[in-house]
């Protein structure tokens, strides 16, 4: 792209024009009252342009991973999820614009915030919430829990306790699509403390060098935990660290579900027909700690409240009801679907199975092993 040059804040001289090239002064003609004058154009509402049925589907999936969120918190208070338990609250609009670009064929690597992306990934709410309740009618058999939901069906690739862990991992997937010859895409979703680690730096490098065909995604709540981006990060406008491997970047409102549909869908299109890698930063703030045990106390009661006017599926709603896409009850029936289905999931993961103890040494290799043992820990040496 051109770069246009500006004129230096301390620059006040004009530049030298000769008389030659001086034009005329012409007197300017005042306007008649008859003289007409250029109407502007109506502003269209673009949730009118979208079909209503997709929209409303978008509401209900938002409002769906809210309260599946919500319930995982409850759930972790009731000692019934172990370990670590991060939530997509207050994310729902950057989730589902971002699930709403992919194809079913395209993969998905996540990190450990992802239960809101497997659901729209689409694996079934109640096989998440089985998986946070360590059941073995989990995604992963219940031995994954929060952080690391896997699904070769739906292709959602992991989501990865590591920080950064998943970046590697996405590129050589892509590179295996690049190998073999396919148009399906890899969605790389990350936070933004992720951009400060090397693997992320020597990921980007290879996929612009190589051609790959995926987009990584950065999740930019301005909090690497409880840390601002700003004193973490010398280039807080993450999405320009793609320009150092001369790959596109770009910004967007992650609080508006369709400016990130519309521009991941422009970018995974990209990437589809042309093997060009991009960065794609959303703003989207979480509305709780950063994980179900975090306070949060970092942020001052100003800030919560500049949060809860903010959030995305108060926005949604009233956006919906401008449009008249849906009445109020209509939208208030959607959101009661949501809660029937999120009660189900956690009734589904409630009478599951826990694993049997005999598995507790399945899938460590992922083929036999000579000498492998199977001792539990009450279990004689000989």
């Amino acid at each position: 792209m051109a770069t246009r040059t500006a004129r230096g804040a301390g620059s006040t001289a004009a530049p030298h024009r000769s008389p030659q090239t001086r034009k005329p002064k012409t007197a300017v003609r005042p306007r008649s009252a008859s003289a007409t004058v250029a109407r502007t154009a109506p502003v269209v509402n673009p949730l009118t342009e979208e079909d209503p049925g997709v929209l409303r589907g978008y509401w209900r999936q938002m409002c769906l991973i809210r309260r599946f969120e919500e319930r995982a918190a409850q759930g972790y208070t009731q000692a019934k999820i172990g370990g670590y338990c991060h939530l997509n609250l207050g994310e729902e609009a950057t989730v589902v614009g971002l699930m709403a670009a992919l194809r079913p064929t395209d993969y998905l690597f996540t990190n450990y915030r992802e239960h809101g992306y497997a659901i729209a990934k689409g694996i079934a709410p109640g096989r998440v919430m089985a998986e946070l309740y360590g059941r073995s009618t989990g995604t992963s058999k219940g031995w994954g829990g929060s952080m690391h939901m896997f699904d070769v069906e739906s292709r959602l690739l992991g989501g990865y306790g590591i920080v950064g862990g998943q970046v590697p991992l996405a590129t050589g997937a892509a590179l295996a699509i690049d190998y073999r010859g396919g148009d399906d895409v890899v969605l790389c979703q990350m936070g933004d403390g992720t951009t400060n680690i090397g693997a992320f730096h020597e990921s980007l490098n290879m996929a612009a060098l190589w051609n790959l065909p995926i987009v990584y995604v950065v999740i930019n709540n301005e909090l690497g935990m409880g840390t601002t981006v700003e004193n973490s990060s010398a280039e807080p406008e993450l999405h320009k660290r793609a320009a150092a491997y001369r790959m596109h970047g770009e910004r967007v409102d992650g609080d508006d579900v369709l400016a990130v549909r519309d521009a991941t869908r422009r970018l995974v299109e990209r990437a589809r027909t042309t093997s060009r890698p991009a960065l794609l930063e959303t703003m989207s703030q979480r509305l709780k700690g950063h994980s179900v045990v975090d306070p949060a106390k970092y942020r001052t009661e100003q800030q919560l409240e500049v949060l809860r006017t903010a959030d995305p599926l108060v926005s949604f709603r009233a956006a919906l009801i401008e449009a008249h896409i849906a009445d109020d009850s209509e939208l208030a029936a959607l959101e009661s679907e949501a809660h029937v289905e999120v009660d189900a999931a956690v009734e589904f993961a409630d009478t599951s199975p826990h694993p049997e103890v005999s598995t507790l040494f399945d899938y460590t290799y992922a083929t036999p092993v000579a000498g492998q043992t199977h001792r539990l820990p009450a279990d004689p040496v000989f």
